[in-house]
């Protein structure tokens, strides 16, 4: 008997065994299934769910339950949109949104929405036109966190019901139309012209304050050195009346003869030929300044 022959024979003889163990073999391959880390499956029952598969090794039932959706639940960004919307002062402005969010639990988001993406983005949309238009545009502009914020919580409550996470909102860009632009830089440039001019006020101003200042302190200085004069003077006159008092009138009339040869000598002083008339009585300051000095010699 041949090889051939005696495996035939074999095969023959265990045939419903061999049958039993293949069909054992593809009833454990369809139900064991395997679930990537970043996917969940809903596995369905005669169309009715049963279960969500999460990652790793999972059990079915074989030719009864079966995967109906393979569902990511990677984070995912929705498309960038634009929306146009008027604030509260009616500026027509175009925002540009993007949205990231996960989903959480599969089943609600598979029955309960059927283009999950385009329901954000709807939603997205009509929060957006919403919010802005209670803000002014210049609010617009200034609170861009704080509207982010509002529009992430109320996309939250909306999507809830569809077993989805937002975990970020972004507004990428407030774009005006062309007039509006041009309102705003004429007014931006007003209000630089403003700032100019109030400035050079400002320096006009403390311009004069500093004259002011400077001279108020060129008066005090003037006073003071008034005061130091008056202070010598004072002095001079104390001295010259000690002088009197002590040495009698003699002492008067050497100060007087001395200021008129003082007098005359500056009247005498000068560049150039000059000619200076003196009285009679002016030899005689002469004569009495000589007589006192020789006197006090």
């Amino acid at each position: 008997m041949s090889i051939e022959e005696l495996l035939l024979g074999i095969l023959q003889d265990n045939l419903p065994f061999l049958l039993l163990a293949a069909l054992v073999i593809v009833v454990i391959l369809m139900a064991v299934k395997i679930v990537p880390q970043s996917e969940q499956h809903v596995i369905e029952r005669f169309g009715r769910l049963r279960a969500v598969l999460g990652p790793g090794i999972n059990m079915i039932v074989p030719f009864i339950d079966r995967v109906a959706h393979k569902i990511s639940i990677l984070e995912r960004q929705l498309p960038t949109a634009s929306q146009d919307a008027i604030t509260r002062d009616n500026v027509l402005v175009q925002v540009d949104t993007s949205v990231f969010y996960r989903i959480t639990e599969p089943e609600k988001t598979v029955y309960r929405i059927r283009d999950v993406d385009s329901a954000i983005a709807t939603t997205v949309a009509g929060i957006v036109r919403a919010e802005i238009g209670k803000m002014d545009l210049d609010e617009v502009q200034a609170n861009r966190s704080s509207l982010i914020l509002t529009i992430k919580t109320t996309v939250e409550d909306a999507v809830d019901n569809w077993g989805i996470e937002v975990t970020r909102a972004e507004i990428l860009d407030v774009n005006l139309d062309a007039a509006t632009r041009a309102a705003m830089m004429q007014q931006l440039n007003a209000e630089r012209a403003r700032r100019a001019q109030v400035t050079e006020a400002e320096g006009s101003k403390r311009a004069v304050e500093l004259a002011a200042d400077a001279e108020l302190y060129a008066s005090e200085q003037s006073a003071k050195a008034r005061r130091v004069l008056a202070e010598a003077e004072a002095y001079a006159t104390q001295v010259v009346a000690v002088a009197i008092d002590e040495n009698g009138l003699e002492a008067a009339q050497y100060q007087i003869a001395l200021k008129q040869v003082e007098a005359l000598s500056a009247m005498g002083a000068g560049n150039g030929n000059q000619t200076v008339v003196m009285p009679a009585q002016v030899l005689d300051a002469f004569g009495d300044a000589f007589k006192l000095l020789q006197g006090r010699g």
